[in-house]
C-alpha cells in the first residue's frame, strides 16, 4: 500500500511538473492572448480565413486549461476579448471619429471602452470554467455559445463577432444552421478547437467524440434536406437602387432635395421591374415634410404596375401625447406603396414596417429616464430619439408574396430574424452602412445576412446606400452583388419560399438547453473531480 501510495504521489508529481513545463511566463501568456483575440477578425469579411475561428480558440482554451488559478484565467481571457472586440470591431472608430467627430484621442479610448466591456463577457466565461467546471472542451465551447447568446439581448444586446459566422460559406459546417441556428456552428466549431488542444494533453478521447459530432453537419452537407422549397410564382423582377450619398452630406437640409433627385433619376428606367428598393434613409426626412413627392414616386410606380419599396423616417403624429412625451414618436420605417402594396392602417397608401431593434446611441439614448439622477446630464432626456416598432408585426405584402423586413443593425439578431421570417415567403433587408466608410463592418454586415439566409431559409433582397447591395439566395449564397461607393442599380430576381427550418420553428432554444446542461453536468463533474483530488491528497 505504501508503493502504490509513493507512485501515486510521484504520478501527481510529474502531471504538475509537465504543466508548470507547458506554461508560458505570464507577460507573454498576455501578449500571446493579446495577439490570438486581434487575428480572430481574420476568419471572419472580408478575409475569410476560416481556420483561424479555431486557432483563435484553441490557443485561448490551452491559456486557461494551463492557467495556476481562475483569477489568472480572467485576466489572459480579459486582454483577449479585449482585443478580440477592439481589432474584430475596429469599424466603429469610422462612424465615432470621422462622422461624429470626436477626437482621435477619445475616439481610440471609445473604442478601448467597448472592447474592455465587451471582453469581460470572454473574461467570466474563463473564470466559470477555470473555477467550476473541471477543463472539459464540451464546458467550454458550451459557455462560449451562453457568451453569443448573452450579446443577443443583455444590454440591449451587440450580437456581433460571432464564431459561427466564419463558417457561412463552409456548408460543411455551416449545414446545420437550419437546424439549430448559427451559435450551434459556433458550438461545434469552439468544440472542435478545444479537443485538439487536449490531444497534447493526451486526452484524444475528445478528438474522438467531437468527430463523432461532426458526422451531423458532413451528413446535412451531404445530404442536403430542403427544409423550404420554391412555391409555384414566377419569381420577382427586382430593382435594388444604390444612392452612394456621402454620409457626411445625407442629412444635410441643403443635399436633401438634391438625394430625393439622386434616388429619382436612378429609378427612371426601373418603373418595369416587379419590385423597385430604396435604402435605408433614402428619403432623409419625415413622410409629413415629402409626402408630395412620396405621392408622385407612388403613382408613377403604379402607372407601371410597380411596387415601390423605401426605407424613410416615419413620424406618427396621430399617436402625439403631449403630456406623455415632449414630441411624436417617429420610427426607422419600410413603407410599401405603388401597385400590388397592399393597404394598411398606418400610411396613407401602403403598409408600414417599424424597426424593432435599435442603435444605441445612434437611434436612441439607452436609460434615458435615469438621466435626471444626473443634474448635468437632465437636458438630455428631451434629445430626441426613435421609437421602437412592435415585437409582433406581420409580413409586408408585396405583390401577392409576403415580405418580412430587417432593418440595418436588426439582421445581426437571430431572434428577430427568426421571427420577422415567419410567414413571409423572401426577405428584405435596407441599410445605410455609410457611416463605417471602407472598413470591415459592412462586409461583416453582409455575411450576417448571408447567414440569416441560412437559418431561415428565404432568398434576402438587401438594399443599400453605399454597399454592399446583393441577392441572396436561400443557402446563403450571393447570386448579386453589386460594387461598393458607386452610384448603381443592381437588377435580379427573387424566388419566394415556402416551409419552415427548424430553426425558425424552435429558434436557439434547442442549443441553448444543450450548453446549458453540458455547463452544468460539467460543473458536477469538476465538483466530484475536486473532492477526489481533496481525498487522495489527505492520505499523503
Amino acid at each position: 500500500m505504501r508503493l502504490s501510495t509513493q507512485s501515486l504521489q510521484q504520478r501527481l508529481n510529474q502531471q504538475n511538473s509537465h504543466q508548470q513545463a507547458q506554461r508560458l511566463p505570464f507577460v507573454l501568456s498576455l501578449l500571446v492572448a493579446l495577439l490570438s483575440g486581434a487575428m480572430f477578425s481574420l476568419s471572419l469579411a472580408p478575409y475569410g480565413i476560416w481556420i483561424i475561428a479555431i486557432i483563435s480558440p484553441a490557443i485561448l482554451y490551452a491559456q486557461i486549461r494551463s492557467s495556476t488559478n481562475s483569477k489568472q484565467a480572467f485576466v489572459i481571457s480579459q486582454v483577449y476579448g479585449t482585443s478580440y472586440w477592439c481589432v474584430g470591431a475596429f469599424w466603429l472608430y469610422t462612424s465615432i471619429h470621422t462622422y461624429g467627430d470626436v477626437p482621435v484621442v477619445w475616439a481610440l479610448l471609445a473604442i478601448f471602452a467597448m472592447g474592455l466591456g465587451m471582453g469581460l463577457f470572454h473574461g467570466i466565461l474563463a473564470w466559470l470554467f477555470h473555477r467550476f467546471m473541471g477543463r472539459q472542451p464540451f464546458a467550454f465551447a458550451a459557455l462560449w455559445v451562453i457568451q453569443e447568446w448573452l450579446k443577443t439581448w443583455l444590454f440591449t444586446g451587440f450580437p456581433w463577432l460571432f464564431v459561427g459566422y466564419a463558417f457561412t460559406e463552409q456548408y460543411w459546417l455551416s449545414s446545420i444552421a437550419p437546424v439549430f441556428g448559427v451559435l450551434a456552428v459556433s458550438f461545434v466549431a469552439v468544440l472542435l478547437a478545444a479537443s485538439l488542444v487536449e490531444v497534447a494533453y493526451r486526452r484524444a478521447g475528445y478528438l474522438l467524440i467531437t468527430s463523432v459530432i461532426m458526422t451531423a453537419p458532413l451528413a446535412l452537407w451531404l445530404i442536403n434536406p430542403q427544409w423550404t422549397k420554391p412555391k409555384d410564382t414566377a419569381p420577382l423582377t427586382v430593382s435594388l437602387i444604390q444612392g452612394n450619398i456621402p454620409q457626411d452630406l445625407k442629412w444635410l437640409r441643403e443635399y436633401q432635395l438634391k438625394t430625393l433627385e439622386i434616388y429619382a433619376k436612378l429609378t427612371r428606367d426601373e418603373w418595369k421591374q416587379d419590385v423597385v428598393v430604396w435604402p435605408e434613409s433614402s428619403i432623409p426626412m419625415f413622410q409629413t415634410e415629402a409626402w408630395g413627392f412620396i405621392s408622385e414616386m407612388a403613382k408613377i410606380a403604379k402607372e407601371n404596375n410597380t411596387t415601390w419599396i423605401t426605407g424613410i423616417p416615419y413620424k406618427d403624429d396621430a399617436a402625439y401625447d403631449p403630456a406623455i412625451h415632449p414630441y411624436p414618436p417617429f420610427y426607422n420605417s419600410v413603407i410599401v406603396l405603388g401597385s400590388q402594396a397592399g393597404i394598411g392602417t398606418d400610411t396613407e397608401a401602403g403598409q408600414l414596417y417599424k424597426k424593432q431593434r435599435l442603435v444605441p446611441f445612434g437611434e436612441y439614448i439607452p436609460f434615458q429616464g435615469m438621466l435626471n439622477l444626473f443634474p448635468n446630464l437632465a437636458g438630455m432626456q428631451n434629445l430626441m430619439s426613435y421609437s421602437r416598432g412592435s415585437a409582433k408585426q406581420a409580413p409586408l405584402g408585396v405583390r401577392g408574396r409576403n415580405m418580412g423586413v430587417a432593418i440595418c443593425y436588426e439582421v445581426a439578431y437571430p431572434d428577430t430574424t427568426r421571427k420577422n421570417a415567419i410567414g413571409s415567403d423572401f426577405l428584405l433587408t435596407i441599410s445605410n452602412d455609410a457611416w463605417f466608410g471602407t472598413s470591415a463592418g459592412p462586409l461583416q454586415h453582409l455575411q450576417m445576412v448571408q447567414m440569416r439566409s441560412l437559418e431561415t431559409g428565404r432568398w434576402f433582397v438587401r438594399a443599400t446606400n453605399t454597399g454592399v447591395t446583393a441577392i441572396i439566395d436561400d443557402k446563403g449564397r450571393i447570386i448579386k452583388q453589386a460594387p461598393q461607393f458607386e452610384r448603381t442599380v443592381l437588377r435580379g430576381e427573387v424566388q419566394a419560399y415556402t416551409g419552415q427550418t427548424p430553426f425558425v420553428r424552435f429558434g436557439h432554444y434547442p442549443i441553448l438547453a444543450l450548453t446549458f446542461l453540458l455547463s452544468l453536468l460539467s460543473y458536477l463533474a469538476g465538483q466530484a473531480n475536486r473532492q477526489t483530488k481533496t481525498i487522495k491528497k489527505s492520505r499523503f
